[in-house]
């Protein structure tokens, strides 16, 4: 039985400014759920967003506010190992939320691995990789410094991928930025972008013509999520892959994005799919329409990036690999032991559930009054 539910808000320092076209973010914000079990097990989850409401239609705030004041009085009672029944009960009572309702399926999910004793990606169909490839986001919007940092990352052996936030500028200076960099790095690494909606379709096929003729492997979504039908279009238009992000909502969106053949490319977020189990059903569809996966991040810390490494373990095919980088751009780790990164490899936890712990005191000191 599930007998009581705690959310938290712990403000983190950036390690340096990360500017997207929608915001620029000195603070990350985690949304840290605890689900605690009659039986004395207890799960972990967690439902973080990026740039609060400039991103998407849930701040840190009203996810700890509707998890508070709706969620929890109508879990609070229900059986702890059934999770499918309780967030069936969650979803038939409650609208949108789609962060919300990830982080209490993740803590019910981390809590039923745990009672099973077994990982969580075990309950996702078993994992057929224990390492996933990281990307790593070049996001100081400064040519010199981002190349630097580039640099810095191959010699350490932590990311071979790098991916550029670009739409704050012009289009001609965000190219030139970006075919700066490729220029440094050559061979060496992947340079990939994430335009995060900013370009106009006209803009997007200037962008993408002189992107791709510089040899970068991917454009992220480069109109708005809406513009289904541009998107299509840019990618009849270009050979370089043309990936689906913020117009990626969970398996409806995924069916219909398939249909309209818009995206070469998904990035498979749990959190933007409304939890683990769509998340799956998301990349099941792109398995079925030959659409290639990719491990997105929605810079969440430890509990987020684990659970997210558990899903992408599972993908019988991750041919884009993944940007699970999120806890390495925070200052501080909730995290007894943080998550292991080596040879340009996340490490996915092999304990029980999530196969993380946290360190309580240090969360309890973190939290927002």
């Amino acid at each position: 039985m599930i007998t009581n539910i705690e959310t938290f808000l712990v403000d983190v320092p950036t390690i340096r400014p990360h500017k997207l076209s929608v915001a620029t973010m000195n603070t990350q914000t985690l949304v840290l759920v605890r689900v605690r079990c009659e039986d004395g097990v207890e799960g972990w989850g967690e439902a973080t967003t990026i740039g609060g409401l400039a991103y998407g239609e849930e701040s840190p705030e009203s996810i700890k506010t509707n998890i508070d004041t709706y969620f929890t009085p109508l879990l609070l009672g229900m059986d702890a190992s059934a999770v499918a029944r309780a967030m069936g009960r969650v979803r038939k009572a409650f609208q949108g939320n789609r962060f919300a309702k990830c982080a209490i399926e993740t803590a019910l999910l981390d809590a039923q691995a745990r009672r099973l004793g077994v990982p969580l990606s075990e309950l996702l169909g078993g994992r057929v990789r224990d390492a996933l490839p990281v990307a790593w986001t070049l996001a100081s919007g400064d040519t010199a410094r981002d190349i630097a940092e580039a640099e810095q990352m191959l010699e350490l052996r932590r990311h071979r991928i790098f991916k550029l936030k670009i739409g704050l500028r012009p289009v001609g200076q965000d190219v030139a930025h970006v075919l700066a960099i490729k220029r440094a790095l050559g061979d060496r690494a992947s340079v990939r972008v994430d335009v995060n909606q900013a370009w106009s379709e006209l803009d997007a096929m200037r962008g993408i013509a002189a992107l791709e003729a510089g040899g970068i492997d991917l454009i992220e979504q480069p109109v708005k999520a809406g513009n289904v039908a541009a998107l299509a279009r840019l990618k009849t238009r270009f050979d370089v892959a043309i990936m689906a992000d913020e117009a990626l909502h969970g398996p409806e969106d995924a069916m219909l994005l398939a249909r309209q053949d818009a995206a070469d490319v998904y990035a498979v977020k749990i959190a933007q799919s409304g939890g683990l189990l769509a998340a799956n059903e998301v990349a099941t569809v792109a398995r079925l329409n030959g659409i290639g996966l990719y491990g997105g991040t929605m810079l969440e810390g430890g509990i987020g990036t684990a659970a997210t490494a558990h899903l992408c373990a599972t993908f019988a095919e991750l041919a884009w690999d993944t940007e699970l980088f999120g806890p390495l751009l925070l200052t501080e780790e909730v995290l007894a032991e943080p998550l292991v990164y080596r040879d340009f490899m996340l490490q996915v936890p092999t304990g029980p559930g999530l196969g993380v712990e946290i360190d309580l005191d240090k969360l309890r000191s973190m939290q927002r009054r």
